[in-house]
């Protein structure tokens, strides 16, 4: 591809320094549709990004954007608060109908603010509420969003360094694998919260993601989490399973712990829940802990109606059967073979990941750099994750076709080779 240099002076010049996915990408994009995106200049890419995991149906998908300009076209409402509308009904249905009946889950649904973030800080919140306690346990190398409770319980230090005050009331525990089987899962934590002198208060809740998707794609193994299930119980504490980018499918059924048979107290879901790229987020817990206040945690934004159109319609048009969690499993096995055929011909390296989430790691951090660069030389977008940046992450839409993601893969392949 040859790429000519866009006019990005306002960007440069106005907006501020925090911008960070434009640097990587140093084009101007203008139209988007299904897994590709496109340049003001005519380039095409495909899409390996998937807005972070909020277009796990493509970019415009067409049932989608009908449903919602059938919508808009109609005068519905656009911004309800929490108010009690046709849209909102017709949401709370599918999802009682498609998602939570067919899995047996008892959740009661909570709109929060429209971000992920925002339905952990709602999470975090109700925990702290229902047991009276203060402390949080979260895991090494997670990611739980960019407000102050969420990156408290967040483990990236460049990104906690930006809160500007301490983050208290949390406490870290290994995720798997991080101690590398060196001690049983769990001996730590459940040392600590049986002794009386480990200075450790007894917590109300405990966040995990099932798979560490900004951590770098870090995956929890379902007996792992069975038993981290387990010790809540006997501890009396609540599991929180952070499902924002990791839920709506990304590893094959519709929430990411499913495959564990685990079922979580609380649940937070944002990113593709909308379908459409649109703000939406929702806190799900047992019916017994819906103690809040009227009004108690509320948001402006927290009624997006059209959203919950276009989230009707991926609900209705994508879980009423398990074609796409077929669909998904088995590009799965065709990312992992390309991912192990890279991984064999490049020393140091490993792959690791679920569905349509999957992580390679690069013995040299600033290989995955190159190689993204690369990438988008090639008319790719992927990003980087972990620690280091030492991940290149692939979340395709889970809609891409066959062809899209092998040339995808190959992409992915050449920029690693081009640039060892």
């Amino acid at each position: 591809m040859t790429l000519t240099q866009p006019d990005l002076s306002v960007f440069t010049t106005l907006e501020s320094e925090v911008r960070s996915y434009c640097r990587n990408w140093p084009t101007v994009f203008n139209r988007a549709h299904g897994s590709r995106m496109y340049d003001e200049d005519g380039h095409e890419y495909l899409d390996f990004f998937a807005g972070a995991g909020s277009l796990n149906y493509g970019h415009n998908n067409p049932v989608l954007k009908r449903a919602l300009l059938d919508y808009l076209e109609h005068d519905g409402v656009t911004h309800g608060l929490d108010m009690s509308t046709t849209a909102k009904r017709a949401f709370l249905a599918y999802f009682q109908n498609r998602v939570l009946r067919p899995r047996d889950l008892p959740y009661k649904v909570m709109f929060p603010g429209p971000t992920g973030t925002n339905a952990v800080e709602a999470a975090l919140k109700l925990a702290r509420k229902v047991k009276g306690r203060e402390t949080v346990v979260s895991f090494t190398n997670a990611f739980h969003g960019m407000s102050l409770g969420s990156l408290a319980v967040s483990g990236n230090a460049f990104k906690r360094a930006g809160a500007g005050v301490p983050l208290v009331h949390t406490t870290r525990m290994p995720f798997d694998h991080y101690m590398e089987a060196r001690t049983p899962d769990f001996q730590w934590f459940e040392q600590q919260l049986v002794d009386r002198g480990s200075g450790l208060d007894q917590p109300a809740a405990v966040i995990v993601e099932t798979v560490q998707g900004e951590g770098g794609i870090n995956v929890a193994r379902p007996e792992w989490l069975h038993a981290l299930a387990r010790l809540c119980r006997r501890h009396d504490m609540l599991l929180i399973v952070d499902d924002v980018q990791m839920g709506c499918g990304r590893t094959g059924a519709f929430f990411s712990f499913e495959e564990s048979g685990i079922v979580p107290d609380i649940v937070t879901v944002s990113k593709s829940i909308s379908g459409y790229g649109l703000p939406m987020s929702l806190c799900l817990f047992r019916p017994e802990l819906d103690v809040w206040e009227p009004g108690e945690h509320n948001g402006t934004f927290r009624g997006n109606n059209p959203a919950f159109v276009t989230a009707t319609a991926a609900l209705n048009t994508y879980w009423s059967d398990d074609t796409l969690e077929r669909q998904t499993l088995a590009h799965a096995q065709t990312i992992e073979a390309a991912l192990h055929d890279t991984a064999a011909h490049h020393s140091g390296s490993s792959y690791r990941g679920r569905g349509m989430a999957w992580g390679l790691e690069l013995a040299d951090p600033r290989h995955a750099g190159r190689a993204a660069r690369r990438a988008f030389e090639l008319g790719l977008l992927v990003e980087t994750a972990g620690t280091h940046d030492e991940v290149v992450k692939l979340l395709p839409p889970l809609t891409v076709t066959t062809d899209d993601l092998d040339e995808g893969l190959r992409t992915v392949q050449r920029a690693v080779y081009e640039t060892a």
